[in-house]
């Protein structure tokens, strides 16, 4: 499948904003302008002139201040794992990138379809088992949640770090080996505000607290890290396993891995890095709905995918194969999560 011209674009901002050249040079002014519109929005909450509403619950924010996926939600996943560990009753809210439709507020089910509620939240309800809301406002959708599930205590949100007007108790921020690229703005550089980020402060409210996590092999600065790995098995669509190592025994199928996330080639590298032999790879947007993928690309192929993306790739190719990512972080990031919810300062959890 040939490459469309915005995934030559994306690659070519990507690159653009590893460092300081001449295309971050000639964006430059209009990251001036991005700055400024960032610096109102948020000076907007802070004085009271727009709403920052509360739930009756404590929240977490899961989100980055670079564009594109950084593993948010593989942080979200871990979150909720360790909170249910600690017999606390815990939900998940989403905006629900890339739903059919966009406006509505839906529970989602491990049935449902990617379409409806969104490939991550989808992955996130499947995953966790825990109650997962997605709606166009994160206010929304964490007030459906908590009607629907009043016991619960913590409101995990995935993504919407730049969503203030949900008041928010933690907020962790999530980086990968890019860390802040050339450390400008948008659309010169990759960051969606100014780093490092100061809390926002309200009127007669304190500040949230702020974990910086890093996902990446090459963390840029202080924070703390997490494990990532690929599992040695694969899952089939009836939620069976295959060892890895089996798909490379005479007879098998060619492997083809296909990628519809923010950054294909690292799950591409992870593939190798197993000693997977890719006959080939494709690179696809991220959050790629796969109803255009055409049959004769992948015919005679034993197709390698992402959890994420498994979902809406088993509908056009049954027989393709998951692998899912153990994604670990430290132990002392959980001694810190646990410790700021517990502060006397905010909510108590336990």
């Amino acid at each position: 499948m040939p490459d469309t011209w915005q995934q030559r674009l994306q690659r070519g901002l990507l690159q653009a904003w590893t460092h300081r050249g001449l295309v971050s040079h000639l964006l430059w002014p209009l990251s001036l302008l991005y700055r400024l519109l960032t610096w109102m929005h948020r000076l907007a909450y802070a004085l009271g002139v727009t709403q920052v509403r509360r739930v009756p619950a404590v929240v977490i924010v899961v989100g980055n201040v670079v564009a594109g996926g950084a593993g948010k939600t593989p942080t979200v996943m871990a979150l909720v794992q360790h909170l249910r560990a600690r017999n606390l009753q815990v939900g998940v809210i989403s905006r629900g990138y890339g739903r059919a439709e966009p406006s509505s507020c839906l529970e989602v089910q491990t049935d449902s379809q990617p379409h409806s509620v969104g490939d991550e939240p989808l992955l996130i309800r499947r995953t966790t088992q825990v109650p997962v809301f997605v709606a166009p406002t994160r206010y929304v959708a964490a007030m459906a949640l908590l009607a629907r599930y009043p016991q619960t205590q913590i409101v995990v949100c995935d993504d919407g770090l730049q969503h203030y007007a949900l008041y928010r108790d933690l907020e962790v921020c999530v980086f990968d080996d890019r860390g802040i690229g050339n450390n400008r703005q948008l659309p010169a550089g990759p960051l969606r505000e100014p780093w490092p980020r100061t809390p926002l402060a309200r009127a007669g409210q304190r500040k949230e607290r702020l974990l910086v996590l890093h996902t990446g092999s090459h963390p840029a600065f202080a924070g703390y890290t997490a494990n990532r790995a690929l599992a040695n098995f694969a899952t089939r669509r009836d939620g069976t396993q295959v060892a890895l190592d089996t798909l490379t025994q005479a007879g098998e199928k060619p492997l083809l891995a296909v990628a519809g996330i923010a950054q294909p080639e690292s799950f591409f590298a992870m593939l190798r890095a197993i000693s997977l032999p890719l006959v080939q790879t494709m690179a696809l947007p991220d959050h790629y709905d796969f109803h255009s993928f055409p049959h004769n690309i992948y015919e005679g192929y034993r197709i390698i995918c992402t959890e994420k993306d498994a979902a809406k790739l088993w509908l056009v190719a049954p027989d393709a194969l998951a692998v899912p990512l153990q994604f670990e972080p430290d132990p002392a990031f959980f001694t810190a999560l646990d410790a700021t919810l517990s502060s006397p300062h905010g909510h108590k959890t336990s």
